[in-house]
């Protein structure tokens, strides 16, 4: 290769990161939100806490990769994200009770 190759695949990737930094940010502002959302709730006693949600369901969801969770503050229900062969596993839990709502996957 040579450098001014080089020098063109280093500009193209350095610009990939500058233009991909916002949506980073924007994915960790809203990660942020929804963890302050679950705990100003929980702390209201209106949902349970994600530990006490994840000590219900993953032992229901053994032999698959558990992904992590979402949480939607609005209709109070945790999301959380499992790998079973390939495919993604979606299990929505009623924050307030710990209730499975869907499984879809």
């Amino acid at each position: 290769m040579t450098s001014f190759s080089t020098l063109v695949s280093a500009a193209a990737f350095a610009a990939t990161l500058v233009a991909s930094a916002p949506m980073a940010d924007a994915i960790d502002g809203k990660r942020r939100g929804e963890q302050s959302e679950a705990r100003e709730q929980f702390m209201a006693g209106q949902v349970k806490s994600l530990r006490e949600i994840e000590g219900r369901i993953l032992p229901k969801m053994r032999g698959m990769q558990y992904l992590g969770p979402e949480y939607d503050a609005g209709s109070q229900v945790y999301r959380l994200k499992f790998l079973d062969a390939g495919r993604v596993i979606f299990v929505d839990v009623d924050a307030r009770t710990g209730a499975i709502l869907r499984q879809a996957g």
